[in-house]
């Protein structure tokens, strides 16, 4: 109701096949993306990477590195900004330098939050990407066992799953991932791209 025309959910549109859509937002960082990548390969998974321009600007061999593994890339804005503390035309303008950055149209706002007058301005030239579960990778109030115990409790067919390639992540990361990604796969999830599913609606 808040963001109308976001993509939150994407369930499979073929009986008895279930799919997942896994994302990392705020990287690329030395420190996390290519442990991450390299986890992604050991399992044969591809997922969606919502990049911070600034840090795309600093690395850019990890944006090419991420698309040379066959991964997906969306836009996290240039500068990690938020909604609530930002005018709709700066908004728009950091929107459009990560845009330019990752050159994606794929769009995920920083924390989830958008004023309803930068989601209309969004919608013009994005596809506004969003999530229905979020891991809390990023807490270090949440343990790693908690980051996977939210992957079991609520991942369904077409949920959009936001882990995180970043410093802060990564003492949980490490040991959660490859756990979520071992249980995903036992339960029967095929791992999607954000970027073919959305081209095909």
């Amino acid at each position: 109701m808040l963001f109308p025309g976001a993509v939150f959910r994407l369930p499979s549109r073929e009986k008895g096949r279930k799919r997942v859509f896994l994302t990392f937002d705020d990287g690329p960082i030395p420190e996390a993306t290519p442990w991450v990548l390299d986890t992604l390969d050991r399992f044969g998974v591809k997922a969606t990477f919502f990049m911070v321009g600034q840090n795309v600007e600093r690395h850019p061999e990890l944006l090419e590195e991420v698309r040379r593994r066959g991964h997906a890339v969306g836009n996290h804005t240039l500068h990690h900004i938020q909604g609530a503390s930002a005018t709709t035309l700066r908004y728009m303008r950091d929107a459009a330098e990560g845009a330019r950055l990752t050159g994606s149209t794929l769009f995920r706002p920083p924390h989830g939050w958008l004023r309803p007058r930068q989601m209309m301005a969004l919608k013009k030239h994005y596809r506004v990407i969003m999530y229905d579960l979020v891991t809390r990778d990023y807490s270090r109030h949440v343990t790693a066992d908690r980051v996977v115990e939210n992957v079991m409790r609520y991942t369904r067919d077409g949920s959009v799953i936001v882990f995180h390639d970043s410093v802060k992540s990564m003492p949980r990361l490490k040991e959660a991932l490859p756990r979520a990604l071992r249980w995903l796969s036992e339960q029967g999830y095929e791992f999607a791209l954000l970027d073919e599913a959305v081209a095909c609606r």
